[in-house]
C-alpha cells in the first residue's frame, strides 16, 4: 500500500491505547537460523546510519508516535514511502517470523511497529538539569499549560480506599478470601462481571462517591484551573471528586458512577438510578430488557406447550427436560445480560475515544506534567508519560516511589501535605472545602421493583442508604474537618533528599520527628539547603517509612528494560539486548549482532 493511503490509518485511537506489555512475555523467543541472522545483520549494516537513527529517535520522542509515523510514511515526490522494515532493523528490532520476509508491505508491519516503537517511547530519560525541590517550585511558578495526571492516592484522605497499596481494596479482598479469585483485579474484569455481577455489587458501595468531600489535592487542581494554568486533569479515579471540587477541565479516563448503562440494550441512565441497588448490594437489572426477555420466554413456553399436546405425553416429557436444561443454561438467550453497570471502564474494555483525542491535542501545548497519587500500573493512562514530548518536565508526587518510569523530580510523602507545602512556598492559597453534598433522600422502604422512565429498575430502600449510624450533621463535620486538615502543615514540614543519582528524590517529614529507636540516615542522604536531615519516624500519619526512601535511593537511573520480543498475540517483539531500545551508541548491525539468541 502506498504511503498516501497508509498515513490515514495512523490515528490516535489505535495508537495511544496500546499496552505494549501485552506483547511482551518471558516465553521462549524465536530461534533464527544462522543464515537468516547473517542476512539481517547485513541488511542492517546497509540500512540507516547512526546519525539517521539518532535523528529518528529524537523525532519519535518529541513528535510522538502518531506524528512520527505519519511523517515517516508520507510518500515522497515519486509517491513511494520509506520502509518500516528498514526502520525497525535500524532500531535493532527483529520482526516476528510471520512478518520477517523482506517483501512484507508497510501496511502489514504497521501494527507491530506501533508496539515496538511504543516500547522505545517508554524509555524516557530524566532531564538532567532538573532535580531539586526549588526546581519543582520554579516549574510550577512559570508553567502555563499544566497536565495533572491523578490517581486513587488523592482520594484516600477522603475515606475512599485506593486499589494497590498494602491496605487498599485489592489487599482487603485478598485477605477476606470471600471470593474464589485468581487475582483481585477480576473484580473489575468485564468478563467476570458478566458471569458474576453479584461480586462487584457486593463491594461497590465502598467506592461509591456519596457524601465525600474533595481533598486538598482535588482543590489544588481546582486552584490551578482558577489561575488559568491547568491544561487538563486526566484522572484515573471514578469518584468524580474532581468535578465536585469544581474542576471543569477534567477527563475521567476510566469513566465514573455519574451514569450507568444496560449491557444489553445500551440504555444510559443517571447514576443515582442504581444508587439504591449499590447501597443495598443488589444487582440492578434493566426493566425493559427483563420484560422483553420474559415475553420471549413466555412465547417459547407457549410454543412448547402446543407441541406437547400434538406429540403426546411421552414426547412432551422429553421436551420438558430439554426446556428446563436450556432455560438454566441460557437466561438471556445467548446475548449480553440485561444488567445495568456503572459507566466505569473495566479491564477488558477500551477507553472512550475522548482520551485519545484530548491527548493528541494536549501534547502539542503541555509545558509541565504533574503526576499525583498513582502507581502508574494501569495502561493506557500510565502511558501518558511517554506520549507527551520527552522534553516536557515531569513532577511525581506520591506516598511511595515508582521504578518503571523516569520522572524528573520525585516528591514522596502524604500528597495533601506536599501540595499544601508547595502552595505555601509559592504564595498560593488552596480553596477551602465546600459543604457536603448529599444525594436526594430516598423514598420509604418498599420491596416493589418497577420500571422507571429510562427503562431501568429501582428498588427503594429506607434511610440514607449509606449504612452509617452517625447523625448526618456530625458526619458532615467529621468529613469537613478531614478535608481541611493535612498530616503535615507547611510550618511543620522538613525534607530529606537523595544524593548523586537519587538527588531528584525528596521525602517530606514532620519537623523533629523521632523514632523510638533512632537510626542514622543512609550515607546517600544529604541536607537539602537550609533544611536539616531527619532521622526516621514512626509517626502514625500516612507517610512512607525510611525504608521506602532507601529503596528510592537505590533507584536505577538507567533506561528501563530493553525491548523484549517474546511470544504474543500477533507474533513477537524483539530484542533482548539493551541497545534495541534505540540506543544512540553503535550501529544497527551491532545492535542486532548483540541479540541474545538461544543455542
Amino acid at each position: 500500500m502506498s504511503g498516501s493511503s497508509l498515513a490515514p490509518e495512523i490515528i490516535p485511537a489505535e495508537t495511544y491505547q496500546i499496552d505494549s506489555d501485552d506483547y511482551d512475555s518471558d516465553q521462549e523467543r524465536d530461534d533464527l537460523e544462522d543464515d537468516e541472522y547473517d542476512r539481517l545483520v547485513e541488511e542492517a549494516e546497509n540500512g540507516y546510519s547512526d546519525e539517521e537513527m539518532h535523528a529518528f529517535t529524537h523525532q519519535l520522542k518529541e513528535s510522538g508516535l502518531v506524528n512520527f509515523l505519519r511523517e515517516y510514511l508520507s510518500p515522497d515526490e515519486t509517491g513511494r514511502s520509506r520502509s518500516l522494515r528498514k526502520l525497525l532493523l535500524g532500531f535493532g528490532i527483529i520482526p516476528p517470523a510471520g512478518l520477517r520476509n523482506s517483501t512484507v508491505p508497510n501496511i502489514l508491519l504497521l501494527g507491530f511497529a506501533k508496539v515496538a516503537l511504543s516500547r522505545i517511547l517508554r524509555r524516557r530519560e530524566r532531564l538532567a538539569h532538573l532535580s531539586s525541590l526549588q526546581d519543582a517550585l520554579n516549574l510550577l511558578r512559570k508553567s502555563k499549560n499544566i497536565i495533572v495526571l491523578s490517581g486513587a492516592g488523592i482520594s484516600t484522605s477522603c475515606g475512599i480506599p485506593d486499589f494497590r497499596s498494602s491496605t487498599g481494596l485489592y489487599a482487603q479482598l485478598q485477605d477476606e478470601g470471600r471470593y474464589e479469585l485468581d487475582d483481585p483485579q477480576q473484580m473489575f474484569d468485564i468478563r467476570y462481571f458478566k458471569e458474576k455481577p453479584e461480586v462487584f455489587y457486593s463491594f461497590a458501595k465502598q467506592i461509591y462517591p456519596s457524601n465525600f468531600v474533595p481533598s486538598p489535592c482535588h482543590r489544588w487542581i481546582k486552584m490551578l484551573e482558577d489561575k488559568g494554568v491547568l491544561l487538563r486533569n486526566y484522572t484515573q479515579n471514578i469518584d468524580t471528586l474532581e468535578s465536585l471540587a469544581g474542576v471543569t477541565k477534567v477527563l475521567q479516563c476510566h469513566g465514573s458512577f455519574k451514569t450507568a448503562s444496560c449491557l444489553r440494550c445500551k440504555t444510559r441512565v443517571p447514576g443515582q438510578t442504581i444508587e439504591p441497588y449499590i447501597m443495598a448490594q443488589k444487582i440492578p437489572f434493566c426493566g425493559t430488557c427483563r420484560q422483553q426477555r420474559d415475553a420471549e420466554l413466555e412465547i417459547k413456553r407457549a410454543q412448547k406447550q402446543a407441541k406437547k399436546k400434538s406429540k403426546g405425553k411421552a414426547k412432551a416429557s422429553w421436551d420438558d427436560e430439554d426446556e428446563d436444561e436450556t432455560g438454566e443454561e441460557d437466561e438471556w438467550g445467548g446475548g449480553e445480560p440485561g444488567i445495568i453497570k456503572p459507566d466505569i471502564t473495566f479491564f477488558g474494555q477500551a477507553l472512550d475515544s475522548e482520551f485519545d483525542e484530548c491527548l493528541f491535542k494536549d501534547r502539542e501545548e503541555v509545558d509541565l506534567l504533574v503526576i499525583i497519587g498513582t502507581s502508574l500500573k494501569v495502561a493506557p493512562v500510565s502511558e501518558v508519560l511517554t506520549h507527551i514530548p520527552h522534553s516536557v518536565p515531569q513532577i511525581y508526587i506520591n506516598l511511595t516511589p515508582v521504578h518503571h518510569v523516569q520522572p524528573d523530580i520525585c516528591l514522596l510523602g502524604d500528597a495533601d501535605s506536599i501540595v499544601t507545602y508547595l502552595s505555601s512556598e509559592l504564595g498560593w492559597s488552596v480553596p477551602p472545602p465546600a459543604a457536603v453534598v448529599h444525594p436526594p433522600p430516598l423514598a420509604e422502604q418498599s420491596t416493589e421493583i418497577h420500571t422507571n422512565d429510562h427503562g431501568g429498575v429501582v428498588e427503594k430502600e429506607q434511610g440514607n442508604g449509606h449504612g452509617s449510624d452517625v447523625p448526618a450533621a456530625q458526619d458532615d463535620e467529621i468529613k469537613l474537618e478531614r478535608a481541611t486538615r493535612v498530616s503535615i502543615p507547611p510550618e511543620e514540614a522538613e525534607w530529606i533528599s537523595g544524593q548523586g543519582e537519587a538527588s531528584h528524590i525528596h521525602l517530606l517529614r514532620r519537623k523533629g520527628d523521632k523514632s523510638p529507636t533512632p537510626t542514622p540516615p543512609p550515607p546517600s542522604l544529604t541536607r537539602y539547603p537550609n533544611i536539616p536531615v531527619l532521622e526516621p519516624s514512626s509517626q502514625s500519619t500516612p507517610e512512607p517509612d525510611l525504608t521506602e526512601l532507601k529503596g528510592a535511593l537505590a533507584y536505577d537511573d538507567t533506561p528501563a528494560e530493553a525491548v523484549q520480543v517474546g511470544e504474543a498475540e500477533d507474533g513477537y517483539v524483539s530484542d533482548a539486548d539493551e541497545s534495541a531500545s534505540g540506543s544512540e551508541d553503535g550501529d544497527a548491525a551491532e545492535r542486532i549482532a548483540k541479540r541474545q539468541r538461544k543455542d
